[in-house]
């Protein structure tokens, strides 16, 4: 059956976190993750610094093979970085046990994780890599992934509502009836908090309907 697992890191201890010693402010958002033959690929979002100067920071980390912007919304910046898979860290950790990635968020004060596998030996995996390598982590929730029609898609009371007003408002239409702009408004939040939360919402809700074992 498959597994849900909540985990935190030490930001230093997530190759992505050297960004953090130079660019305290940042949030960097992992979006997703691929496994290569030599190379871990991580795409992932962050806001709070200028585009040039978190791409200065990854060209120095002695794992990276390369990085490349690949998008921009507003003041988030989508990237994409080749880590050499002989670095060891929590990166690696997550490729090397196949797990899929729910969320991955990462600060000054540290990552937190979900990540699901397809079964419980997967999540054991993991785990045994961490202890082995010893890459610092702190689990801090495991459960089976229940039935979706019972647990919402997974979504966070948020995300399911920034997507309910984003529909109603005609945000997914196409034309477009309503701005990014105006369903934030709407939500009294802002334009970066909506699109993070759409974001992260459909990303639950792919995961939990179309790669679903």
């Amino acid at each position: 059956m498959a597994t849900v697992m909540e985990f935190t890191s030490p930001a230093a201890e997530f190759p992505l976190g050297s960004v953090f010693e130079t660019v305290p402010t940042v949030t960097v958002e992992l979006e997703r993750l691929i496994p290569h033959e030599t190379l871990v690929i991580p795409y992932f979002w962050v806001r709070g610094a200028e585009v040039e100067d978190i791409e200065a920071v990854f060209e120095a980390h002695a794992g990276v093979r390369d990085i490349r912007l690949i998008d921009s919304v507003e003041n988030e910046y989508l990237l994409r970085a080749g880590w050499d898979r002989e670095y060891v860290g929590v990166l690696n950790a997550l490729a090397e046990a196949s797990l899929a990635v729910l969320t991955g968020v990462g600060t000054q004060d540290g990552w937190k994780f979900e990540v699901r596998g397809e079964s419980r030996e997967d999540i054991s995996e993991f785990r045994e890599f961490c202890l082995r390598e010893e890459i610092p982590i702190e689990i801090t929730a495991v459960h089976a992934l229940l039935p979706i029609q019972d647990e919402g898609y997974q979504l966070t009371d948020a995300q399911r509502e920034a997507l309910v007003a984003a529909y109603e408002s005609g945000y997914f239409n196409s034309p477009r009836e309503a701005s990014l702009e105006d369903v934030a408004e709407g939500l009294g939040i802002t334009q970066q908090s909506l699109s993070s939360r759409l974001r992260r919402g459909h990303r639950r809700l792919i995961a939990a309907t179309l790669v679903q074992e």
